[in-house]
């Protein structure tokens, strides 16, 4: 016997794929999103299965994940996988796991994302949700995101999900292959700024919040 989903069960699959859509065209393309393969995942990364609820997993907003963390609102989410420049043959490394979102959202990206998550609940979880969902080019680690992943270096771009102070730790940039980037938001004199760093260069991409970076 074949089952087949229930009415219920579509309609909220349908309604879902609604709000992406619309997430993608009013909160990204019209906000200055262009990168096709960054637009195409975000369109198809189910944002409500990492955050746990259809309703408002596609505000422009963060929202809460538990242990203090927050997945970025899609925006957010958007520009730093854009800042990256990804070619779909890249190892990134992602610094603050948290939910699994941003992962998922790499994942269909680049060839793999090793990831960092210093919380071993949060880890657990997007561990396992990203293993159900079939993102099988993500390895989720818990350890210190400070110190980045040094047996899987060079990185072909780098994201960091939380908040630097000053600058984006020396191991993360020692990681980076040539060329690549790093994506990180940084804290200085009372100002936070989502900034890439490439070959030296740095460029501020926007305003942001982030919760801290945290070592040891």
């Amino acid at each position: 016997m074949i089952r087949r989903p229930s009415a219920t069960t579509f309609t909220e699959e349908e309604e879902a794929a609604r709000r992406r859509a619309n997430m993608v065209e009013r909160q990204l393309r019209r906000r200055g999103i262009v990168d096709e393969r960054v637009l195409g995942a975000m369109a198809e990364v189910p944002r409500e299965r990492f955050s746990r609820a259809l309703r408002g997993a596609y505000d422009d907003r963060a929202l809460p994940i538990g242990e203090g963390q927050t997945i970025s609102q899609p925006w957010v989410v958007a520009a730093m996988t854009a800042a990256l420049g990804l070619d779909g043959e890249n190892r990134v490394l992602e610094i603050g796991t948290g939910s699994g979102y941003g992962a998922a959202v790499l994942s269909s990206c680049c060839r793999e994302v090793v990831t960092v998550e210093r919380h071993e609940l949060l880890a657990g979880r997007a561990a396992r949700l990203l293993a159900d969902l079939g993102y099988d080019n993500v390895e989720v680690r818990r350890g210190d995101g400070t110190e980045g992943v040094p047996d899987r270096a060079p990185f072909g771009g780098i994201s960091v999900t939380a908040a630097a102070v000053g600058a984006p730790p020396a191991a993360l940039t020692d990681q980076l292959a040539p060329g690549a980037a790093l994506v990180c938001p940084v804290r200085r004199d009372g100002d936070e700024r989502l900034i890439v760093l490439r070959d030296g260069r740095e460029t501020v991409l926007a305003p942001v919040r982030f919760v801290p970076l945290v070592g040891g």
